[in-house]
């Protein structure tokens, strides 16, 4: 029954599309109702909820002393994890990661990775040893797009937190250098491609509808990653037209984000 209910919504998501119409009003190039709030989480280093639409993701930071990878043995350490609550949706189960959730959390530490905004070189300690900075999200609530709405509390629990001062190896969680060091703010922006229509934030059924999705992540001046779901194709003027989309959807993004340090 449930198939047929989405073969219902699918077909109906496709008529309102050559209408030029979607399910919930907006443009095609439109997010939802965008809402952000941070600090909550007294024993984070930093933490925000991000709220898209009905889709909500918390995020938390928290520091560890580790040792550095042998792979990159100058730098500290970065792992972003994810968590997918069972009562975010009636598709999320307990368990181990499902192939959603690693995918969810590769592609928002991907953004940030390859953005190269935190400087990891500067966790390294006298001894050897490095700080390891893990940050931590949970979804609470799924009605679509989660990697916009999962990267945007990450980056906003990342400028919220507090760097903790380190003696001897050891973190004073008590006391702290000052605000972590970023050099820059990567968001993301996804969209979804039904039939020959391209739509920015695609919600629950419109995901149910898509034929494949294209996540891009965006600094300040570059491009800093890139993800393709789905077994539909795009072409390459769409693809160059949604990286245009990506900058100019980026500023609606950093209205959120940039009074966090202020």
């Amino acid at each position: 029954m449930e198939d047929v209910h989405k073969k219902i919504r699918k077909s109906y998501v496709e008529f309102l599309l050559e209408k030029n119409e979607r399910m919930d009003g907006r443009d095609f190039f439109e997010f939802r109702e965008i809402s952000l709030e941070y600090g909550m989480i007294g024993t984070a280093e930093g933490s925000a909820i991000a709220k898209i639409g009905k889709t909500t993701v918390i995020a938390g930071v928290k520091f560890e002393i580790s040792e550095p990878f042998p792979s990159d043995p100058e730098k500290g350490i970065l792992i972003t994890n994810a968590e997918f609550l069972p009562l975010a949706s009636e598709s999320f189960d307990l368990g181990p990661p499902t192939e959603k959730s690693i995918e969810f959390s590769r592609v928002i530490d991907r953004g940030i990775r390859h953005g190269e905004i935190i400087p990891l070189e500067k966790f390294l300690l006298d001894d050897g040893k490095a700080l390891a900075l893990f940050l931590d999200l949970y979804v609470l609530d799924y009605g679509g797009n989660l990697i916009d709405t999962g990267s945007l509390a990450a980056m906003a629990a990342l400028l919220n937190t507090k760097l903790p001062k380190v003696e001897d190896s050891v973190i004073l969680r008590d006391e702290y250098q000052g605000p972590l060091e970023l050099r820059d703010i990567v968001v993301t922006t996804t969209f979804a491609k039904i039939k020959d229509r391209l739509i920015l934030d695609p919600s629950l059924e419109e995901e149910d509808a898509a034929d494949c999705f294209l996540t891009i992540g965006t600094s300040s001046n570059y491009m800093v990653s890139a993800q393709k779901t789905g077994s539909g194709t795009f072409k390459k003027e769409e693809v160059l037209e949604l990286v245009d989309k990506a900058f100019e959807k980026r500023k609606d993004l950093l209205k959120y984000l940039n009074n966090i340090r202020d």
